[in-house]
C-alpha cells in the first residue's frame, strides 16, 4: 500500500515551479524562547531537525525582528547583520541534511513590541503594551521597508528555503493596512491604496532582491476581528495585489493579539476558520494556506477534500508531536499525540518570557536535553495511579526496559482526565486520553483497574520501587454547615452526575471552579461541537458584512441556571487562568451572566443558602446547591507505610503537589523520573 493511500490529499506534493513541497502541510510559526538562549540555536537545530524527519513539508520559524526596534521584546532575536547569519546556517543545514524545508518568518512588532523604542505607522498604543509607539517619519517608513529586504536576503544567505513575511495578528504591517491605528496623512495614510502600500512595496522589492526561486510567503490578515478591521473587499483588494507583487504562498491571518474573539485556544472549533480561507480561494490563484485549531490528519484531509485550502498551517500540533506527518503517512493516527489546544506550556511560557514546550510532549524544546538514559538496571516497577502522571511513567518506564505494573481503583484509565473531557470547550482531553491507552497497549505494561493495592500486596510482590501517582482528593474548606444537603463539590457534580439545581454558588475561583461553572452553564452538545452557533456567540460575523468580521451583536444561548462564583481573595478573579486564555474563561462566564464575587469570608451554609460576609456586611444567596471548588490535597495514604518498611518511593503529579489539576507538572514529573530511573 503506498504512503498517500490514507490521507492523499495532505500527501500529495505541492509543485511551486522552482521547488517542490512533499505534502500540504506547513508548520506555522511559533516562538520557543530558543531564540534568545544561551546555546538556543544548536537546541532550535535539534528541534527543527525533529520534525524535518517527522515529514512535514515546510516549517516556519519563530517571528525574527528586521530591526531593533522591531523586536518584539529588548532581547528578541532579530537578522539585520551578516555575523548573525553564521548562527542561522545551523538551522538550515540540520533540517536540509533531515529533508526538509524551512522559512524565516520576519515579524516587526509594531506598537505590539514590549520596549520603548516601538514604532507604528501613527502614535497610538496597543491595549495591550503599556508602551506608547512613536510615529514612524516618512523616512522611517522607507528605511523599514529596505531593512525587510535586507532580513529575507540575509536568510536566504543563511541557507532559508524562503520568508514568510508576517502581515496578520495586529503587528506593524497589519497596524498600516488598517485605520484603526493608521491615522496618517501622507502617502503611506488616509486611503486604502495608500494604506497598503507598506506590504506591497515590502514584497516587490524583496522579490526584485531575492530573485525568482526563493519563497515568499505573505501571512495575509483575512480577518481581524477588531473594530475599524479591513472589510472583506479590502482584504481581497489586498490579497490579489500581493499576489502581483511577487509572494509565492498566501498564508492566513485571523484575529489581532488584542481581539476579543479565542482564535486557537481549545474551546475553538477544529477548523473553525477555514471558511474564511475558502472565500480567498475564489480571488487569487497562488496557493492558499489555511489555519487555526487544525490538529489532527483526519481534519486536514477533509479541508483539503473541500476544497477550503491548498495547504494546511499545523503549529502546536507538530510541538505535540514531531512524528505527525510519518504517523499519519503510516495510517497511524492513532498513535498520533494529539495537540489539546491548552496553551499551558507555549504561549503561555512565551508570554512569561519562559522556554515554549509542551503539555502532551515535554520533550518538546528539550530535544537535547530531555533524553531517557541507557537502562543500568532493569527494574521491577509499581505505579499506583492511572492519571496523567502514572500513565507517562508507565509507558515510557516500559519503553526503556523496566517491569512495569499500573494499578488504578478505578474502571478505567485516566484519573482526572476523565473530569476534564466533561467540560464544554475541553473534549480534546478525549484525544489525550486515547493517546495514553494507544501507548500503555504498545508498551509492555501490566495494567491492573478496579484494584485497591495496599502495602502488604506491594510489599509481598517484590517489587523494586513504588510510584505513587495517587493524585488528589477535593479539600473540603471549614465552613459551617459544610455538611448539609445542599453542598456538593465537583467531584459530586462532574463524575458523579448528581442532580444540580437551578441556583447555584460555586465557592473557589481557581481552574476547577471556573470549570464546574462552565459545565452548569451549558445544556445540549458544546459550543465548540457547534461552530456555527460558537461564531455567533463569539460576535463572529461568518457573512462578512461589518470591517473586522464582527457581528454588531453576539447571539448567546442562555444559561439554564442562574451561578454566582466566589472567592476569599480581592484580586480578579481567574488571575492564575492561563495568561493567553483566562481571558476566555472569564468572557465565556460573562456571556452566562455568571455573577462573580471577591473579597468575601464564609460564614455558613443553611436551608436559606449561602451565607457571606463582604465588606462587613452579610448578604444570604438562596441557591439550591453549593458547589465547593476550594482546592485539593494530595492522596499519598501509602507513603509512610511503604517508606517505613524500607522501601523506596517516587511522588509524582498531584501525590506531589496538589495545586489545581496540573497536567502540564504531571506528565513531565512522569516523563523526567521515567528516563531516569
Amino acid at each position: 500500500m503506498t504512503q498517500n493511500a490514507y490521507f492523499p490529499s495532505l500527501m500529495k506534493p505541492l509543485d511551486l515551479g522552482f521547488t517542490q513541497l512533499k505534502n500540504r502541510v506547513l508548520m506555522g510559526s511559533m516562538h520557543t524562547g530558543l531564540e534568545e538562549e544561551k546555546g538556543g540555536f544548536e537546541k532550535m537545530a535539534a528541534y527543527f531537525a525533529a520534525r524535518a524527519k517527522g515529514g512535514v513539508g515546510l516549517m516556519v520559524t519563530g517571528g525574527i525582528s528586521p530591526n531593533y526596534r522591531g523586536r518584539l521584546a529588548p532581547h528578541s532575536s532579530q537578522l539585520s547583520n551578516r555575523f548573525q547569519v553564521k548562527k542561522h546556517r545551523i538551522i538550515t543545514d540540520a533540517v536540509h541534511a533531515a529533508d526538509g524545508k524551512i522559512c524565516l518568518q520576519i515579524l516587526h512588532g509594531g506598537r505590539y513590541a514590549y520596549h520603548p523604542l516601538n514604532c507604528g505607522p501613527s502614535a497610538i498604543k496597543a491595549p495591550i503594551n503599556p508602551f506608547k509607539p512613536k510615529q514612524l517619519s516618512d523616512r522611517g517608513v522607507r528605511q523599514t521597508i529596505r531593512h525587510y529586504v535586507r532580513c529575507a536576503k540575509l536568510a536566504r544567505e543563511a541557507g532559508y528555503d524562503g520568508v514568510e513575511v508576517m502581515g496578520s495578528e495586529g503587528y506593524l504591517i497589519n497596524q498600516f493596512i488598517c485605520s484603526r491605528t493608521n491615522k496618517r496623512t501622507d502617502q503611506w495614510g488616509g486611503s486604502y491604496e495608500n494604506r497598503i502600500r507598506f506590504p506591497l512595496e515590502i514584497i516587490r522589492q524583496m522579490r526584485e532582491e531575492v530573485g525568482t526561486d526563493f519563497i515568499i510567503i505573505y501571512r495575509l490578515s483575512m480577518l481581524d476581528l477588531v473594530e475599524d478591521g479591513s472589510s472583506w473587499e479590502e482584504v481581497v483588494q489586498l490579497g490579489k495585489a500581493i499576489e502581483e507583487a511577487g509572494a509565492t504562498i498566501i498564508n492566513t491571518g485571523i484575529g489581532w493579539h488584542e481581539a476579543r474573539v479565542p482564535t486557537i485556544a481549545t474551546s475553538v472549533p477544529r477548523g473553525g476558520f477555514t471558511w474564511i480561507t475558502r472565500k480567498m480561494k475564489e480571488e487569487v490563484s497562488i496557493p492558499l494556506v489555511t489555519t487555526n485549531r487544525i490538529n489532527t490528519p483526519e481534519v486536514a484531509e477533509s479541508i483539503l477534500n473541500q476544497g477550503d485550502a491548498d495547504m494546511v498551517s499545523m503549529a502546536r500540533p507538530l510541538l505535540a508531536d514531531p512524528d505527525f506527518m510519518l504517523k499519519a503517512a503510516e495510517g497511524r493516527s492513532d498513535r498520533i499525540n494529539t495537540c489539546i489546544g491548552c496553551n499551558q506550556a507555549c504561549l503561555d511560557h512565551v508570554f512569561k518570557q519562559q522556554r515554549a514546550t509542551c503539555l502532551v510532549n515535554p520533550q518538546a524544546c528539550y530535544e537535547t536535553e530531555l533524553v531517557p538514559q541507557p537502562l543500568a538496571q532493569k527494574k521491577k516497577l509499581a505505579v499506583v495511579g492511572a492519571g496523567p502522571a502514572g500513565m507517562t511513567f508507565a509507558f515510557e518506564a516500559a519503553d526503556r526496559g523496566h517491569d512495569v505494573t499500573l494499578f488504578d481503583r478505578s474502571d478505567k484509565l485516566g484519573g482526572q482526565l476523565n473530569i476534564a473531557n466533561q467540560i464544554p470547550g475541553k473534549e480534546e482531553f478525549y484525544e489525550m486520553l486515547r493517546y495514553f491507552e494507544v501507548r500503555l497497549k504498545e508498551s509492555s505494561v501490566n495494567i491492573q483497574l478496579n484494584t485497591e493495592v495496599n502495602e502488604e500486596a506491594l510489599l509481598d510482590a517484590g517489587f523494586d520501587e513504588v510510584i505513587l501517582a495517587t493524585g488528589v482528593v477535593p479539600r473540603t474548606p471549614p465552613i459551617e454547615g459544610v455538611d448539609h444537603p445542599k453542598v456538593m463539590n465537583y467531584i459530586d457534580v462532574l463524575k458523579l452526575k448528581k442532580p444540580v439545581g437551578e441556583k447555584v454558588a460555586v465557592i473557589g475561583a481557581g481552574g476547577i471552579g471556573f470549570d464546574v461553572s462552565e459545565y452548569l452553564t451549558h445544556t445540549g452538545e458544546s459550543l465548540t461541537l457547534r461552530p456555527e452557533a460558537w461564531m455567533k456567540e463569539w460576535g463572529v460575523d461568518r457573512n462578512y458584512e461589518h470591517p473586522g468580521g464582527l457581528l454588531e451583536q453576539k447571539v448567546v444561548e442562555p444559561s439554564p441556571r442562574q451561578v454566582w462564583m466566589f472567592q476569599r481573595k480581592e484580586s480578579k478573579m481567574g488571575k492564575n487562568l492561563g495568561k493567553t486564555t483566562g481571558w476566555i474563561h472569564r468572557s465565556s462566564l460573562k456571556h452566562k451572566g455568571v455573577e462573580m464575587v471577591t473579597g468575601v469570608q464564609y460564614k455558613k451554609v443553611d436551608d436559606q443558602g449561602l451565607h457571606v460576609e463582604k465588606d462587613g456586611e452579610i448578604t444570604v444567596y438562596d441557591v439550591d446547591h453549593v458547589i465547593l471548588c476550594a482546592g485539593q490535597e494530595p492522596l499519598r495514604v501509602l507513603q509512610q507505610g511503604l517508606e517505613s518498611k524500607g522501601m523506596k518511593v517516587h511522588l509524582i503529579g498531584g501525590a506531589d503537589v496538589a495545586s489545581e489539576l496540573d497536567a502540564k507538572r504531571a506528565i513531565r514529573q512522569g516523563t523526567e523520573l521515567a528516563f531516569a530511573i
